[in-house]
């Protein structure tokens, strides 16, 4: 079967930026509670005219230019989110619409926080079973959608934005781009991460998820670059979900990868679930921390306590 690779990246973030001190005067809170706690300092919040597709739209725009494809030679398209609204047309058949593909298949993958390196692992799996040549994959959250602003344990987390990638297939004798994926789930403990009720609201048992990802996660993270034929040494990125610094850094250490710039997008864009990933991997490659061919690691991890991860060529 021939492999595939990742031959662009884009990402897309709302206009307004919303501060520490902002929520200061929103919830009883501080910029030294939150930075001590999690890390962020800001986060970038989308408007009420601003929807999900919307956003997923200007990042796959982006990743598209970026790659020098047309919209038309998309055949397959994947949007990983957790903050659609209306369950049809799904995410992917809007974006599609925005951007005038005439006719790609569509689907919405919903792991969460997850969904991205899902989504990815989805894509990389279709073109190797020649069901598509060309995939666009997007993972778009707008979480101030299902916050409730008066939570402080919460509504200091979140922001809303997107990511995207263009995965190819690659040319026959070309060494693939895009490692085996590791993923799985803790069913028993999925509900830790919550978006539920009406109107829909995220919450999260935060101790929980830490113990887990503290725990569990580094040898999970090991294994996928095993899988990838890799040691964690001989990565030069590593790009986690950005859920909290405390989580991202001590997992990057117990790793072991010791050359590897890791990604801190969390610190000015928040937790923005299925974007976090392609956004903070986007912005690495944009700002040429790491180059074209390098190994870098994406973990995705969170929501029903699920996880994805491989090791992708950076375009």
């Amino acid at each position: 079967m021939i492999g595939s690779r990742i031959t662009a990246v884009g990402h897309y973030q709302p206009a307004r930026v919303l501060t520490n001190e902002d929520l200061a005067g929103m919830v009883d809170t501080s910029d030294e509670w939150i930075t001590s706690r999690v890390g962020i300092r800001t986060r970038h919040v989308a408007g009420p005219d601003e929807p999900v597709d919307e956003l997923a739209a200007h990042a796959a725009a982006k990743a598209l230019a970026a790659a020098g494809r047309t919209p038309a030679e998309i055949d397959l398209v994947l949007v990983a989110t957790s903050t659609a609204i209306d369950r049809s047309p799904n995410m992917a058949a809007r974006v599609a619409a925005r951007l005038g593909m005439p006719g790609p298949a569509v689907m919405d993958i919903n792991v969460v926080c997850a969904g991205f390196t899902h989504a990815l692992a989805t894509a990389d799996h279709a073109v190797r079973a020649g069901g598509a040549s060309r995939v666009l994959v997007v993972g778009a959250d707008k979480m101030t959608d299902v916050t409730d602003w008066t939570d402080r344990t919460t509504c200091v987390l979140v922001g809303d934005g997107a990511g995207a990638a263009v995965v190819e297939a690659c040319a026959p004798g070309e060494e693939a781009g895009i490692g085996p994926v590791l993923w799985g789930s803790v069913p028993e403990m999925g509900h830790a991460v919550r978006i539920e009720g009406t109107p829909p609201r995220f919450a999260q048992e935060g101790q929980s998820v830490y113990r887990w990802a503290a725990t569990q996660l580094p040898v999970v993270a090991r294994q996928a670059c095993e899988k990838a034929g890799l040691a964690p040494e001989d990565l030069a990125g590593v790009v986690l979900h950005q859920a909290n610094l405390r989580i991202i850094e001590p997992l990057a250490r117990r790793l072991g990868a010791i050359n590897a710039v890791v990604a801190r997008d969390v610190i000015e864009s928040g937790n923005t679930s299925a974007a976090s990933i392609p956004l903070a991997f986007s912005k690495l490659v944009e700002q040429g921390a790491v180059s074209s061919g390098d190994p870098v690691l994406l973990f995705g991890f969170g929501g029903n306590l699920s996880y994805a991860g491989q090791v992708v060529r950076c375009p």
